[in-house]
């Protein structure tokens, strides 16, 4: 399990933070030239190059989102004009693409940090191009909440590419876009002129993926270990009813993904953050504030617990803690990840998101007064970002076009590149992989230089309502429905 280290803070961190920056701007500068617009979307590097790998276009948004979270970090104007410039040019197709789960990936990490950067103040107020923003974040919101499946107990789940009986745990995350079009007082409108909540439907999608995602150790199963997640849950589409776990990129459906577990432990505390900025009648009609948030602060804590017990001492976990070849490995628990061995690879993408859930749920916690559990989670995340900041998994090589190493896509498929010599996938990153490390860099530095709090809603007191008021005092119905 993590060792971990309670001398770290987001201050003594920074040199490594600065190096990942330098780092960072040579592979964006490098990717821009070999992954032109109107290319197919960068997912993964094989020998150091980024590839596309057609399945879903859903790595697009953190190809242009990295150049701003660059410019955030460094004020570097010219990756703020570049991101800009294509996200307008490219990205207009991911806001209406009613084929996929992944809107918050694509527009909360493009139109959306643009937003974000404009409510802050480190973008000049311009209200058209405000206006521009705010519209494609209420639609891809929108958009995204319309792929509903109706569940047996009258609530629902947003359905992944795979079709309406499949709830993945990875949407948790990409929630992000309902919860922002909602914060901009944005519903769906259904038949009849039906005004649907974009908060009831991220509830509910939140609520069943915790409920059937999300174990508790409470005998649903005979593998029902706490904290572990499915990567897929599988419903009767005809009565709504809940049949049983499954998976598309882990090894089974009764192990667990590691990058799936990463996406829950981030996506519920980034929830818990969202939904205390709004005011306690938004929460009202889906059974009041702490009904909803005792529902994400388990699920939270009971996916950063097994994350902490299941990975090696230095914070990197294995692709899938079942994952067979793990056996071979001895006490691979008890000493660091080692991404060179001969029997199963690392992910380093899971780290990267687990991180930042880790750092986030431990603030949260210390702000509910639980110091001493949010201390744990807090310095856990440190400990993991410490590892990721440095040898053998940041790249400083101008000649490789990743900035975090020994990432893993999709292992069953066999997709990641198996170096020369080498028996399992290493040396390689993700689009998403390194998105997410210049987000954990990002927030860990702004907390260092004690700058406002990253959030992907902004600050809190923003006028995101334009005045307009919570958006279900306008006559939305309850529930997901």
């Amino acid at each position: 399990m993590i060792r971990i280290d309670d001398a770290l803070t987001p201050a003594s961190l920074q040199p490594r933070i600065d190096r990942l920056w330098e780092a960072s701007a040579h592979k964006i500068d490098s990717i821009e030239k070999t992954c032109p617009p109107g290319s197919a979307s960068p997912v993964f590097t094989v020998d150091g190059r980024y590839a596309a790998r057609g399945w879903t276009e859903w790595t697009q948004g953190f190809q242009y989102g990295s150049a701003l979270l660059q410019f955030d970090a460094t004020g570097e104007q010219r990756f703020l004009d570049s991101a800009r410039e294509l996200t307008v040019a490219v990205m207009a197709s991911h806001v209406s693409h009613i084929g996929v789960h992944d809107h918050g990936f694509n527009n909360v990490s493009t139109y959306g940090n643009l937003w974000r950067l404009m409510a802050e103040g480190r973008l000049p107020h311009d209200r058209a191009e405000r206006d521009f923003y705010e519209l494609a974040l209420k639609l891809t919101g929108a958009v995204q909440a319309a792929r509903w499946r109706d569940t047996a107990d009258g609530t629902g789940y947003i359905y992944s590419f795979n079709g309406p009986q499949s709830l993945f745990v990875d949407t948790i995350r990409s929630c992000r876009a309902l919860a922002v079009s909602h914060l901009l007082g944005h519903v769906l409108m259904g038949e009849q002129d039906e005004r649907i909540s974009l908060l009831g439907r991220l509830i509910e999608h939140a609520t069943n993926t915790a409920r059937y995602n999300v174990f508790y150790g409470d005998g649903r199963d005979s593998y029902d270990i706490r904290g572990r997640t499915a990567h897929e849950s599988i419903f009767n589409v005809n009565d709504g009813r809940f049949r049983c776990p499954s998976t598309q990129q882990g090894y089974s459906p009764f192990t667990t993904w590691t990058r799936g577990l990463a996406w829950a432990m981030l996506g519920f505390p980034e929830q818990l953050e969202y939904l205390a900025v709004l005011p306690d009648s938004d929460l009202e009609p889906y059974g009041g504030r702490a009904e909803v948030t005792a529902t994400l602060l388990r699920a939270a804590t009971a996916t950063c617990d097994f994350y902490l017990e299941h990975t090696p001492t230095d914070g990197i976990p294995y692709w899938d803690t079942g994952a067979p070849g793990l056996a071979d490995l001895g006490d691979y628990l008890d000493r660091p990840a080692d991404p060179y061995n001969d029997h199963e690879p690392v992910d380093s993408s899971a780290a990267c998101i687990g991180a930042q859930g880790l750092l986030r749920l431990g603030r949260y916690l210390t702000g509910a007064g639980q110091p001493d559990a949010g201390r744990r989670y807090w310095q856990a995340g440190l400990t993991v970002a410490g590892t990721l900041f440095d040898e053998p998994y940041l790249s400083t090589d101008t000649r490789h076009q990743g900035l975090i190493l020994h990432s893993i896509y999709h292992r069953p498929n066999g997709w990641d590149h198996v170096p020369a010599g080498s028996r399992v996938p290493h040396g390689e990153s993700s689009m998403w992989g390194d998105y997410h490390a210049r987000e954990l860099a990002l927030y860990l530095q702004r907390v260092a230089r004690d700058e406002p709090y990253y959030t992907f809603f902004g600050p809190a007191d923003a006028d995101a309502t334009d005045g307009t008021g919570s958006a279900d005092s306008a006559g939305t119905v309850g529930g997901g429905r």
